[in-house]
């Protein structure tokens, strides 16, 4: 569905199914309402002309590779009720500039910022207690960087390549790196 621009999901959804809108290159914004509580694997991957995503206060989770490849990407509001987001979820999402983390997320996935070359500043939430392979690999305009003392184990390459990285905030128990 390449000419699809807008899609009005009613609240009678409560799942956006895996690939559902998978490569739909022309949709610019979606609003995924209150009534959803997933977001499938590949649901919005490789919209490349998506902007701006509002995700509902029911959804609980970001599957893998959800938003891989939306390269337009440049704002998500990532409410309270989300808890994980899966592996690759934001992968290669090259204009996302900020994301804000809620507390109540206690999963990043391996691979789920990787290649967000705008990304500048991240704050990791005080639930997580463990950031994945790969989670901000070549996040290469990354600049600040809070890690809280929930967080015990940091994957390989997780920062790898974040060439402009100043400030780096870490908490008192990570026993891993």
């Amino acid at each position: 569905c390449t000419s699809l621009e807008t899609v009005s999901i009613p609240d009678s959804i409560t799942t956006i199914a895996s690939s559902a809108f998978y490569q739909c290159t022309s949709l610019k914004t979606v609003s995924i309402p209150n009534s959803v509580t997933s977001i499938g694997t590949q649901a919005f991957r490789s919209c490349t002309s998506l902007e701006t995503v509002s995700i509902g206060n029911s959804v609980t989770s970001i599957n893998d590779e959800a938003f891989k490849s939306c390269s337009g990407l440049k704002t998500v509001s990532i409410p309270n009720s989300v808890t994980s987001i899966g592996a690759s979820a934001f992968f290669k999402c090259t204009s996302l500039k900020n994301v804000s983390i809620p507390d109540s997320v206690t999963t990043i996935g391996g691979y789920a910022f990787y290649y967000c070359t705008s990304l500048m500043a991240v704050i990791i939430p005080n639930n997580v207690t463990s950031i994945g392979d790969y989670a901000f690999y070549y996040c290469a305009n990354l600049v600040t960087l809070g890690i809280p003392d929930s967080v015990r184990s940091i994957g390989s390459y997780a920062f790898n390549i974040c060439g402009k990285l100043e400030s780096v905030s870490m908490g008192d128990n990570v026993t891993s790196i």
